[in-house]
């Protein structure tokens, strides 16, 4: 038989692309659809967090942790499971991180983190290894949802629109910070050395403020104010009703002083008739508001370690006051830890967080004046402490301290230079047979049982970091006695003012240790319709020792504390750093003159 010429072959064979069969590609193209089609479906079962806690490692140990935290959970009811945090969304780098990933395959078969003991040993090295990988991307996985161009600073906390505005003027990235907001917090495990390397500002990161950034913040900040003027208004009103009512108490207490019988006891309040500042025009100086907030255990050493306190870096690196942070928050603050807790292991219940206070500061030729007021509390007694008072003979102590030059961080913390961790009632006080134990010390600084408060540069050493179990604190590394002398005449010193509930004060200075020098001062304090005025007064410039000399064109940061209901140590009530300076209305506090 033979075959038919024109006989045409099958189409398969006809048509050509390329040189290759039209229908081959087709079923190729075909094939290569069905396979990605499948690998790619393949691929995002793996990225659900189904898949993610289907072994019990994962189940057991990690997701327990992510449970309930802010990105399981929240208002706005956007979560983020396992991938969103640990798996990039752009192809390329999504490869690089499966194959990566896939020796923990490896780890599974052998048990590596089979048990619980076994997970919490190699914890630090897989939470290292995030953290790494998260540095190296400028958090890339973190900006697939949150994105500085996109936060406004009219929701966040004063303290956060601040750390968001360094981080992108200085470049840091967002895992230097956010540690441990979706699993167990473990930075403090790892080294002193490796934080300050990985956290390190990155200048590529370095990007332009937006101008939406910015237009919110000029907003919330014109917010804020608007409701601090408000706010400030209504205080003033209340207050000048108050020294009316204080005003017309006084003269009808003078009234009937005059009226009794000669010999019968006066009933005038102890410092109701002192004549401190007697001079001064109080009512045309205008007062500045002071909000003391209760610190608990927060020390010098505490606030610089990060391990410990967020804002570590911003104040040992970038120079930030503790106010840059904190100024707008310290209701928060003062609330929290006067509650109980980390910072404050011996609470006392109905004990405020924060005291409202005003200040007015006055000058003539000779001497400054200064005058507190604030609303009294009523008592809640202290239970650690027989009777519930802490100082019996005192209900109130006041307490300025003026930073002198050469002082650690002086300027940012002000008097918080002098609170150490190993101070009275700090959590590495060493107590009074370790005192008593250690002589030469203890003998220079008269100390039987007690550490008062004093400046890093009093001491050869201080420990702030706490390494290998070493105690916070330098109580016993004092400096040679010709070291301090020296500091004392370089002005490298706080200069310290106290004023006690009868009136009475004291002036000295805090070096080596709390100094009390009979420098010159003068005080009254008393309280009437639940309020307190203390009036103390000094020389502009004493010349003697421990007395910061007040000039005029300076700006000197200063401190105040009151000790009240008869409260003593560290349960008190602190300011954050205060500017301070005479005839200068852009300080805190404008010493006025008169």
């Amino acid at each position: 038989m033979t075959s038919d010429p024109d006989k045409k072959p099958p189409i398969w064979r006809r048509y050509f692309l390329w040189g290759m069969p039209v229908a081959g590609i087709a079923a190729a193209f075909a094939a290569g659809i069905v396979f990605w089609g499948g690998f790619n479906t393949a691929m995002e079962a793996t990225n659900t967090k189904e898949f993610c806690i289907s072994c019990h490692e994962m189940r057991d140990f990690v997701y327990e942790e992510y449970t309930g935290t802010i990105h399981d959970v929240n208002r706005s009811g956007v979560g983020a499971v396992c991938s969103d945090c640990h798996v990039p969304k752009d192809w390329t780098h999504k490869m690089i991180r499966k194959i990566k990933a896939s020796k923990e395959l490896y780890g599974k078969v052998v048990g590596s983190i089979s048990t619980p003991e076994k997970f919490e040993a190699k914890r630090i090295h897989l939470a290292m290894n995030e953290w790494e990988r998260m540095k190296a991307t400028d958090s890339r996985e973190c900006r697939n949802c949150h994105d500085f161009e996109s936060m406004m600073p009219e929701f966040q906390r004063p303290r956060a629109r601040q750390q968001h505005l360094n981080a992108m003027e200085t470049g840091q990235t967002c895992i230097d910070c956010h540690k441990g907001i979706a699993h167990s917090n473990i930075r403090d495990r790892a080294t002193d050395e490796y934080l300050e390397q990985i956290e390190a500002p990155n200048p590529d990161f370095i990007r332009a403020i937006p101008p939406e950034y910015l237009a919110s913040l000029d907003r919330v900040e014109a917010k804020e104010a608007a409701e601090a003027e408000a706010e400030k208004s209504a205080k003033t009103a209340q207050q000048e009703a108050v020294q009316a009512q204080i005003a017309a108490a006084v003269d009808a207490a003078i009234a009937e002083e005059r009226a009794k019988p000669s010999g019968e006891e006066s009933t005038v309040p102890a410092g109701g008739g002192s004549d401190i500042g007697g001079d001064i025009d109080w009512t045309s100086i205008a007062s500045a508001d002071l909000k003391l907030f209760y610190p608990g255990q927060a020390s010098f050493e505490w606030v610089q370690n990060g391990k410990f306190h967020g804002g570590a870096r911003p104040l040992t690196k970038g120079g930030d006051q503790c106010s840059t942070c904190h100024a707008k928050e310290l209701d928060m603050i003062g609330n929290k830890i006067v509650a109980g807790g980390e910072l404050e292991p011996t609470p006392i219940p109905g004990k405020r967080g924060v005291i409202d206070a005003t200040v007015q500061a006055a000058h003539d030729a000779e001497n400054l004046y200064i005058r507190l007021q604030w609303p009294d509390a009523g008592h809640n007694p202290a239970p650690f402490v027989d009777g519930g008072k802490m100082d019996p003979d005192n209900q109130i102590k006041v307490a300025m301290m003026i930073t002198g030059t050469g002082i650690e961080m002086g300027d940012q913390v002000g008097c918080w230079a002098s609170c150490h961790a190993d101070n009275t009632y700090m959590p590495f006080d060493p107590g009074a047979d370790a005192i008593v134990a250690n002589g030469d010390v203890a003998g220079r600084l008269a100390a039987q049982d007690t550490v008062t408060k004093y400046i890093s540069e009093s001491r050869t050493e201080v420990e702030v970091k706490g390494r290998r179990g070493k105690a916070l604190g330098g109580w016993d590394k004092l400096q040679a006695e010709a070291q301090i002398a020296q500091y004392l005449d370089d002005g490298t010193y706080l200069d310290l003012m106290r004023v006690y509930a009868d009136g009475s004060a004291s002036n000295g200075y805090l070096l080596e240790q709390r100094i009390v020098n009979d420098g010159e001062i003068a005080a009254s304090a008393n309280l009437s319709g639940g309020i307190w005025t203390v009036t103390f007064s000094r020389p502009l410039n004493s010349g003697a020792p421990g007395d910061v000399p007040l000039e005029p064109g300076k700006t000197y940061t200063v401190g105040f504390a009151i000790h009240d209901d008869f409260a003593a140590a560290r349960f008190h009530h602190v300011t954050l750093n205060t500017s301070f300076a005479l005839d200068d209305d852009s300080a805190n506090i404008n010493v006025v003159g008169q």
